[in-house]
Order: structure tokens, then sequence, then C-alpha cells
């Protein structure tokens, strides 16, 4: 791990660097696929060797991007992939898993994902992850666009509480997951993961948000990031197929925000007040 990269430790054992890099849409365009592999490359030089993806992205096509990304360098990197709710029964998990470790050119996961909530039980994808971390196939296993009801029902399942991380959505104009869902996951030392953590671009025109980030020469992605980056135990996954982009991200690491910047962006994109439902993109 670089030394300037923040971490989180996951209960099961491995520490994260709290800043990686996502891979939705990626694999999409042929003409971009040189791009896309360099700007990962560049992502794990740069200590942000989290690498986000699913078999969702592109049909499988951004696990296999992510595939020639991390060839020779598998060990460098925490590979984290998802698998769609209408595969995740018990042998439909395995499959799945079998079928992205293919694509992404390794014999293992450091994190598997439900993506959202489906029809199958929740019981039985469960059991299956946890066959798969006894096969060795996966080092741990989490859920994503959970809701505190939903972790809730996993808790009361068997091995329900093995559960390291919850992606969800969340960035300075999503703040919703602050009221409730993030508390519960903080008390239980469970990673909350931060999907599209600059509204993928929308939010960087806000003027507060331009404002403050001129103050400490930053840019307003970086700003918003080191939002993210500030909350205990959330680890931010901005997906870019820039090299350029992947450099700028790390910069948010490095900002140290006052408390009276912190107020001034929570008076522009003020906090939940009482519960909200969970949203998503």
């Amino acid at each position: 791990m670089h030394d300037d990269m923040p971490t989180i430790t996951l209960t099961s054992g491995p520490e994260i660097p709290a800043l990686g890099i996502g891979t939705w849409k990626m694999g999409e365009d042929p003409s971009r696929r040189s791009d896309e592999v360099a700007a990962l490359r560049a992502a794990i030089d740069q200590g942000m060797t989290l690498i986000d993806t699913a078999e969702m992205y592109g049909d499988g096509a951004s696990e296999d991007v992510a595939g020639e990304a991390i060839a020779g360098r598998r060990d460098e990197v925490f590979l984290v992939s998802k698998v769609y709710p209408w595969n995740a029964s018990r042998q439909g998990t395995m499959e799945a898993c079998e079928a992205s470790l293919k694509r992404l050119g390794t014999d293992r996961l450091d994190l598997y994902l439900l993506h959202w909530r489906g029809e199958h039980p929740l019981k039985d994808t469960v059991a299956a992850m946890e066959d798969l971390k006894r096969a060795g196939k996966i080092g741990a296993w989490g859920v994503s666009n959970f809701d505190i009801d939903d972790m809730e029902e996993l808790m009361a399942v068997p091995g329900g509480d093995h559960c390291v991380a919850n992606q969800v959505l969340f960035n300075l104009s999503r703040r919703g997951i602050e009221f409730d869902l993030l508390p519960w996951c903080q008390a239980r030392r469970m990673a909350v993961m931060a999907y599209s953590p600059i509204e993928q671009g929308r939010i960087l025109r806000h003027p507060e948000l331009i404002r403050i980030a001129k103050a400490y020469q930053a840019t307003p992605a970086q700003l918003a990031l080191a939002f993210v980056l500030d909350r205990d135990g959330v680890v931010a996954i901005p997906k870019t197929a820039s090299v350029a982009r992947v450099t700028e991200n790390h910069g948010a690491i490095d900002l140290d925000i006052s408390d009276e910047d912190w107020a001034a962006l929570d008076a522009a994109f003020p906090p939940p007040t009482r519960k909200q439902p969970l949203e998503m993109l």
C-alpha cells in the first residue's frame, strides 16, 4: 500500500485503499479499450489498487478489460466483482463466479458482491458465498444497494453476519445513507463502498463546490471525493478511463478541509434530517 493512501480494514482481515477505481461502462466501446486499460494500470501504479467491476457491466466486457489491466499484477490488486440478482441462486452464484474469474483471468476474487436484491432467497446466496469462500474462489463477500431493512434481514440469515461490505450510491448530492445506513454499517465495522462519488460529474458545476475547491487549489472533483473519503469506513470508487483523471482523483487524498468549509458544503448540500429511501443509479 502506498504510504499516503488512506486505508480501511475489512472485518475479514485485509486492509484496502479508501480510494479505488470503478469500471462501469468499460469494455462497451472497443476503440476506448487501450485508454481504459491504461487508466486501470495507472490507478494500480498510484496505489488505488481496488478495482471494482461486475458481470453486469458490458455483459462481462468490463471484467475482460480489468483482466487485461491486471495481467501479471494480480497480487497487487484488491479485486471486486458482483453477481446479477437473477444468477444469485446457490448454484447460479457458483457458476456466475466461475464465469467472472475466467473473464478476469484469475483464480480468485478478493470480494464478491450481490449486485442488488432479487427473487432468490438471501439464505441461498449467502450459502453459495460461504461455499466460494471455503473453496478459495473468493476472499470475502458483501452486498450492493441494500438498505437498512435489507441488511437487518441479511443479518438474520445463517452466515449473513459474514458480510463485509455494502456498495451504495453516495456523494455530496445523495447523502441519505448518513441518516441511518451509514451509522449502522460503521457500528458493525462493515465497509461502505460509495459508487458514483462525484455523481458522474453532474455536481461538478455547483458554484459552492467550485468556490471551496479553488481555495484549496483543488478541482471540484477532488473536493467531492474528499467529502466521501472523510467518512469513516467509506471507500470511494470513481470510474474513469482517463489517466489524467486517475491522477486528479488521487490528489483528493491530500486535501485537508477546514471545519468552516465542511460547514459551507453542508449548507450547499444539506445532510438528511429523516429516513430516505435508498437511491440507486
